[in-house]
């Protein structure tokens, strides 16, 4: 049974300095617009102090509640832990280094009272990001929406709002590869967005290195389409041809022309390029078949360790999609 109207979901790793902070300001922000709100914090195996922000915050509110993962599994897999246990009319995500403004909700829950089921935020400048950053983002995401067969919204991060059904399809959803941003896209549904500047962090210094965003990256793209192993065919299929024509014309050569062709370079150089080739291809391959072993395992998507949510054992249950 819905008991909310709005659920606030904080994944929180190491963010000690920014979560009591963030929590004054967004207390307000759901008071305004319901009575009946929780907030849930997951706490993705900090090594920091976070843990003991969060009880405390739990502590002065009952309606704060916190999920304490076994160890650190990642931020996806953490948003997922809060969808997996919202219980409410709609689901804000929203990140905990204050980047994203709290005070942006009400426009969002505004926009889901006029009958949109995904409200994202986005962003129009992004403070305190380097170029490189900014750059690669933007180019990746359009890079994506040519690869996929559907919309994915660009200048978006995870700030959005949810509706019940979109949270309770996201659930069903089984892949352990999470994708968020590409899997709320691809349900389609009616959806909308606001327009926001992105804050600089607050305090703390982000986990999220270029090697995570790297794999969420790739996450993104061999979760959601096949056209790299299109592309990696077609590639196969173009070389093997180039590579027929360099023997005919080497056959040519030899008996009709006279000319012998020799050249240790261009050899070494052909043999470092297709050899580099078949790696990149056995490399997207393998890929793919890493994302079928995961979900083939089909161990939990996490483990939480403690909680103040009531029922903890029955909500377990819902890591594997249902609603409990």
């Amino acid at each position: 049974m819905i008991s909310n109207e709005i659920s606030v979901i904080i994944p929180v790793y190491n963010e000690v300095e920014n979560i009591e902070h963030l929590f004054n300001r967004l207390l307000p922000v759901v008071e305004s617009i319901s009575d009946n709100y929780e907030i849930i914090f997951v706490n993705d195996g900090s090594t920091d102090n976070s843990l003991d922000k969060i009880i405390s915050c739990a502590q002065k509110n009952p309606k704060v509640f916190y999920i304490n993962l076994s160890r650190n599994f990642g931020h996806q897999i953490a948003l997922s832990a809060g969808l997996n246990h919202s219980n409410a009319q709609c689901a804000v995500i929203l990140d905990s280094d204050l980047q994203d403004p709290p005070e942006l909700i009400p426009e969002l829950y505004s926009k889901f009272k006029e009958g949109n089921d995904v409200v994202y935020a986005k962003r129009q400048k992004r403070k305190g990001e380097s170029f490189i950053k900014i750059i690669t983002a933007k180019l990746y995401y359009r890079l994506l929406r040519q690869l996929v067969s559907f919309d994915i919204p660009l200048d978006a991060g995870d700030f959005r709002l949810l509706s019940r059904r979109v949270v309770l399809e996201i659930n069903k959803m089984p892949e352990r590869n999470k994708f968020l941003r590409g899997q709320i896209a691809w349900l389609g549904f009616k959806q909308t967005h606001v327009l926001y500047e992105r804050e600089s962090r607050k305090g703390g210094k982000s986990s999220y290195s270029y090697a995570k965003m790297f794999r969420l990256a790739f996450d993104g793209i061999t979760g959601f389409s096949d056209k790299p192993l299109l592309l990696v065919s077609r590639l196969g299929f173009l070389i093997s041809f180039f590579s027929f024509l360099i023997i005919l014309y080497a056959i040519f050569s030899h008996f009709i022309l006279k000319q012998t062709i020799t050249g240790w370079t261009s050899l070494i150089i052909s043999a470092a390029f297709i050899g580099g080739i078949q790696l990149l291809s056995i490399g997207v391959i393998g890929q793919y078949i890493s994302r079928i072993n995961t979900n083939v395992k089909n161990r939990p998507l996490y483990v939480v360790q403690s909680s103040n949510i009531k029922n903890q054992e029955k909500k377990d249950v819902s890591v594997d999609g249902s609603d409990s």
